[in-house]
């Protein structure tokens, strides 16, 4: 064959809807794989064109989305690159406390993924599809220009919003628990860019032959040495160093949020097509800022001043971190390590070696009683040899704030994850697609109340309660379909995360009829099936409710009521979209830093009660149903 007809010349003669359609049948591997092959088909590789087809085969944005992201990237491959990166992070994490619910969606932004917080809530006049429903932001992963991710935390203090620059570790495919920690870097480095392992290393074909070179040019016992740097891995710390770590970080790298920043996150909603543009603008003009803050900070937006950030505002010497430790007696022993503890040791008098021996005797005991009460999903002794803080901050010359998207071995009961205690992580929730023979898994939003989701005279607002109905088939013949609640829009909470509001079986039909003939409209009303089970009730204590029997009836506008026999109480529900509602929804002010991204503290009342713009003083009016 001549030169003129090789295989790569007839490829790249192709028609354009030609090679499209073969490069949908393609991985992005395979096409950075293709660059690789000769100068023509690496043109062909790196054209827009086919990259804008493999963003589309991801599947998380629109197509109409995706046009408006290229205008601030320098092409669909860095899209792409990012989408892979990230696109584990999408869905629903939860985490145990507040009981009202802790529900944060990770969806997408603008050019970028964001984390939201639904707020506990009741429900307005207009019902849930016409409410605006109220959330808070939590973090954000930015996309830079090449296809690498840029953290930025979000937080409130002292009635000032603040952003908290960081970066992302890592985010497995198949990760399960999101883990806000603080991370040492050797040498100072803008940012840790999370690159996709599919086709990252073969994006740039005489780029990584010259990595390839230069890797081979280093030593064995280099490569041997580099990773033992790294020996002690945030979780390893004590709750105690994690948390000081923690605070001590968001401190040193908080920038005030300018207007821009504190506005939009993603496109809104509206009815108002002409305000789509304006929005895209100001998007474009807040990443712009946004980026300019990450890496220069915020000495460089007009009006704020620098706080003595070092060049890299994202990381912090660690010299500045040992002399904000060093005025705190516990940390000082623990960053000094065993020379800092023996010269304390020769100081010590005989009435201070008996009060650390008593210490040390109650510490004995009280762990003694604790650990025979202990729950489960509770830390456990994996837990109780902790690593030291100067082993941890030896390893790095710098320290800055990391997000962690984690893979890890969890139990659950029920679709509900068991949770450690003493993490400043959040769990993700799966939430099943609906299929043949299980029609009704997914996310469902409601109210107690009939006509559904709307208030009446008497009660003004009812609670939204968010649930994820899951199928379990425990025995031959009883195929469960159980609903997890996960947000609860109460004053005080009736029932903890994770309960199971109803469960039924799907395969015993119900012979109780439903009490009503028509809905809010007054049109007549057709129940296609309905299934007998129990639903929730008081019992003995507040971990374990009891059950009281009830049917779920499906209506025929696609709707769920589950009615408790006795009470005659009813819960509706409808499925939901939560990135149309946060769309069309109203941001609020979100809780300081760390507090924001993981609540630990126990708390059976709404956290979010002192948002000036909630109503949240209303009891539910729901009736209990025992």
């Amino acid at each position: 064959m001549s030169t003129g007809a090789c295989g790569s010349s007839l490829l790249v003669d192709l028609p354009d809807d030609i090679l499209l359609i073969i490069g949908k049948s393609l991985s992005p591997r395979d096409i950075c794989y293709l660059g690789l092959c000769c100068r023509s088909l690496n043109s062909l590789a790196a054209s827009d064109k086919i990259w804008l087809t493999q963003c589309e085969l991801v599947g998380i944005i629109s197509p109409k989305d995706l046009v408006e992201w290229r205008k601030a990237v320098l092409s669909y491959k860095a899209i792409c690159r990012f989408l892979i990166s990230v696109k584990p992070l999408f869905g629903i994490w939860v985490h145990q406390n507040p009981e009202l619910g802790n529900v944060v969606y990770v969806m997408p932004g603008f050019v970028s993924v964001v984390g939201c917080r639904i707020i506990p809530q009741e429900l307005g006049p207009l019902g849930i599809e016409d409410g605006p429903i109220l959330w808070a932001p939590v973090f954000e992963v930015i996309c830079d220009d090449s296809g690498g991710t840029v953290f930025m935390l979000h937080g409130r203090d002292k009635d000032r919003d603040y952003i908290y620059p960081g970066s992302v570790k890592s985010v497995e495919k198949t990760c399960n628990v999101l883990l806000l920690e603080v991370e040492p870097i050797k040498g100072k480095k803008r940012g840790n860019l999370v690159r996709s392992e599919s086709f990252d290393n073969h994006s740039d074909g005489e780029s990584s032959r010259k990595a390839c070179r230069s890797e081979g040019r280093i030593s064995k016992s280099q490569r041997f040495a580099e990773p033992s740097v790294l020996t002690v891995p945030f979780s390893k710390l004590s709750f105690g160093d994690r948390r000081k770590l923690l605070e001590i970080v968001t401190s040193q790298v908080r920038m005030r949020a300018p207007g821009s920043a504190s506005a939009l996150l993603f496109p809104c909603l509206r009815s108002d097509g002409d305000s789509f543009p304006i929005d895209i603008v100001h998007l474009i003009e807040r990443r712009a800022m946004l980026f300019k803050m990450h890496g220069h900070g915020e000495d460089n937006i007009d009006g704020i001043d620098n706080h003595g950030l070092p060049s890299l505002p994202n990381q912090i010497d660690l010299s500045e971190i040992k002399k904000t430790l060093d005025r705190s007696s516990g940390f000082r022993n623990s960053l000094s390590g065993d020379d800092t503890r023996t010269q304390c040791a020769k100081k010590k008098t005989l009435g201070d070696y008996v009060r650390d021996y008593t210490r040390q005797m109650l510490r004995k005991s009280s762990s003694l009683n604790s650990n025979r009460g202990v729950r489960k999903n509770s830390s456990t002794s994996s837990e109780n040899k902790h690593a030291q803080l100067h082993d941890f901050l030896s390893s790095g010359d710098t320290i800055g704030l990391t997000l962690h998207a984690s893979t890890m071995k969890l139990s659950s009961y029920r679709a509900w994850p068991n949770m450690h205690d003493s993490r400043f992580a959040l769990y993700k929730l799966p939430i099943r697609v609906p299929t043949v023979g299980q029609e009704y898994a997914g996310l469902w939003g409601g109210t107690f109340g009939w006509p559904p989701g709307k208030p009446t005279e008497d009660k003004p607002g009812k609670a939204l309660f968010f649930l994820v109905l899951s199928y379990y088939e425990e025995s031959p013949g009883e195929k469960l379909l159980i609903a997890t609640k996960i947000l609860e829009g109460t004053h005080y909470v009736l029932h903890p995360n994770g309960s199971a509001m109803f469960i039924v079986n799907v395969n015993e039909p119900s012979d109780e009829p439903f009490p009503w003939d028509s809905g809010a409209d007054a049109l007549p009303l057709t129940v296609k099936q309905s299934f007998s089970g129990d639903g929730i009730a008081n019992g003995y204590g507040f971990r374990y409710p009891g059950a009281k029997p009830g049917s779920l009836f499906v209506l025929q506008d696609g709707m769920l009521a589950f009615l408790w026999k006795e009470s005659r109480a009813i819960l509706t529900l409808q499925r939901l979209d939560l990135e149309e509602l946060l769309k069309k929804g109203e941001r609020v002010p979100a809780l300081p830093p760390i507090t924001n991204f993981s609540y630990l503290t126990k708390s059976y009342s709404n956290v979010f009660a002192g948002f000036a713009n909630m109503t949240t003083s209303v009891t539910s009016p729901r009736r209990n149903p025992s």
